[in-house]
């Protein structure tokens, strides 16, 4: 092959012919039937709502399409997949049961890439590669089939023009999650590039600090000790909080990032003055349209907020995690990462409790209320449909109910 030939972003053209295959693998003819009465349906003493968001996005279906693709283009050649290819516990087993072999992390983040050859084929992911992975699997010579999503393209590109013209990238997100780390890696595209990753409002106010010089703030030692694995090499807060521009992780809270912004230029303006603050700071809206939407999506459901809702998705989602911490806070909120944590025979919920990362599931007994009552379902953009149809399904089994045996009513009636 070329080298050309040894890079691709734009599939194989067997979308068309692999769409029935995927559809019959993720689709669900219940979540479609919801879908197709308004979103609302009632099977017995259940109401069922279903956000107008939810699930895949396009992102992830091209991320998924692709990884098909690849298999059936490349049937004889060993495929790795660098890190997950999307953050679903059934997608990407679905992906080793085809043959797709994982490459994860160390630890500290590391990918090992020594046993690959020009002969392999590398997926990957949606999240994207750093530039040094990606760089390191070229010098391989390995075929590259590149998955990352265009909303995180596009957060890349301005991170690169921050740097390009000597601001520091501010970026809201996990500084451990794959994309976080992709999007940072862009400032390596110039001298000097630098960075700085907070994980929330309350970290950002570390900086806001230390730009505004306000009383008590974290000494220049303190800061950098604070920050030492979340900025980059040598990262000098004197130095480097002089000129910033905000970006994030594309499934961060849409409202979070906004404040964060406005936060750091309201520092900007106390060290500046209104008039040259302007020149020190710069912001683009880079959240993920189809994250958005989804967050949006669930605010409109909370305004009437069902009895219980369940958010489906991987427990390191952030999309997911932060569907489920919005729901939370209008009522009693189960995040499953699959199906399977809904147990028919017990009637028992296992489910994750909070949006720390690191939070053990919960299990919970006689979860669900004994009269008729309303059922909110929404998933992360990395669910599939028919793990979002399973769900309801072992919800209906353990009150007894036989969906394809329901007469609908319309959900006043």
């Amino acid at each position: 092959m070329t080298v050309e030939q040894t890079y691709f972003r734009k599939g194989f053209g067997l979308k068309k012919e692999l769409r029935p295959l995927i559809d019959a693998e993720y689709q669900s003819a219940l979540v479609e039937r919801i879908r197709a009465r308004g979103y609302e349906d009632r099977f017995g003493d259940v109401s069922v709502r279903l956000a107008q968001e939810f699930g895949f996005c396009y992102g992830v279906d091209r991320a998924v399409d692709y990884a098909y693709e690849t298999i059936h283009e490349f049937p004889n050649k060993r495929i790795f997949l660098v890190g997950e290819i999307i953050h679903n516990p059934h997608v990407n087993q679905r992906m080793t049961d085809l043959g797709i072999s994982f490459i994860y992390p160390d630890s500290e983040g590391l990918f090992d890439f020594s046993g690959l050859t020009n002969q392999d084929v590398v997926l990957m992911p949606a999240f994207g590669v750093t530039i040094q992975d990606f760089d390191a699997l070229r010098q391989i010579g390995c075929i590259l089939v590149d998955t990352t999503c265009g909303s995180v393209l596009h957060v890349w590109k301005r991170v690169e023009s921050y740097a390009r013209d000597g601001f520091t990238s501010v970026i809201h997100g996990k500084y451990t999650h794959e994309e976080s780390r992709a999007t940072a890696s862009q400032v390596n595209k110039h001298e000097d590039g630098k960075y700085i990753i907070v994980r929330d409002l309350e970290e950002s106010r570390y900086l806001c600090d230390y730009i505004a010089e306000r009383p008590g703030r974290l000494s220049r030692e303190d800061f950098i000790a604070k920050f030492e694995a979340k900025a980059s090499p040598g990262f000098d807060p004197e130095r480097d909080l002089e000129f910033v521009g905000v970006a994030n992780q594309t499934t961060m809270l849409a409202n979070e990032s906004m404040a964060i912004g406005v936060k750091i230029h309201q520092a900007m303006v106390e060290r500046y003055g209104s008039d040259l603050a302007g020149e020190h700071y710069r912001s683009f809206g880079t959240i993920c349209s189809a994250t958005q939407e989804r967050q949006d999506a669930v605010a409109d459901m909370m305004k009437r907020p069902p009895d219980i809702m369940l958010v489906i998705g991987g427990y390191n989602s952030s999309n997911t995690n932060h569907l489920a911490h919005l729901c939370r806070q209008h009522t009693r909120t189960y995040h499953v990462e699959d199906a399977d944590c809904i147990d028919v025979e017990s009637g028992t919920i296992r489910h994750k409790p909070d949006l720390n990362p690191d939070a053990a599931e919960l299990v919970d007994a006689d979860w669900l209320p004994e009269g008729p009552f309303e059922l909110g379902l929404t998933a992360g953009a990395s669910t599939p449909n028919n793990k979002i149809g399973e769900a309801l399904l072992r919800v209906l089994s353990i009150r007894g109910i036989d969906p394809e045996n329901q007469s609908t009513l319309s959900p006043t009636g």
